[in-house]
C-alpha cells in the first residue's frame, strides 16, 4: 500500500468462531460516515428494565466483549446487523425498539 494515511474498522465478535471485519477508508470518507448516519439505542433502559443486567452480562448473551457493549451504547460506534439483532433478541424486543436510526446533516468543515 501506498504511503497515504488510512483508517482501519476492525470488530471482533466471540462466539464458535472469531470473525474480523477490516475495512481500510481513506481518511476523508472517515469523516463522511462520521457525519452523516447516526443510530441511537435503548441499551442502557432496557439493561436496567432487565434486572439490572451488567454491560458485561449482555455482551456474554451476545457475544461480544464488554468494550463493545460500552461503544455501541455509548454511541461511539454502530454494530454490525448481526449484533444488532443479537442484542434485540437478548431484550426480546424488535430491532426498532433498540435502535432508531437518525438521519443527520454532514458536518460542513470551514
Amino acid at each position: 500500500m501506498g504511503g497515504s494515511p488510512a483508517s482501519h474498522l476492525v470488530v471482533r465478535i466471540r462466539g464458535d468462531e472469531e470473525r474480523v471485519a477490516d475495512r481500510l477508508l481513506p481518511p476523508g470518507d472517515l469523516n463522511v460516515a462520521r457525519s452523516r448516519v447516526s443510530i441511537r439505542n435503548q441499551i442502557r433502559i432496557l439493561r436496567f428494565r432487565h434486572g439490572e443486567m451488567t454491560q458485561q452480562q449482555l455482551a456474554d448473551r451476545v457475544g461480544v466483549t464488554r468494550q463493545t457493549v460500552n461503544a455501541i451504547e455509548g454511541g461511539k460506534y454502530s454494530p454490525s446487523l448481526e449484533v444488532a439483532f443479537r442484542i434485540a433478541h437478548v431484550f426480546g424486543e424488535p430491532l426498532e425498539e433498540v435502535f432508531q436510526f437518525v438521519d443527520a446533516e454532514p458536518v460542513r468543515r470551514g
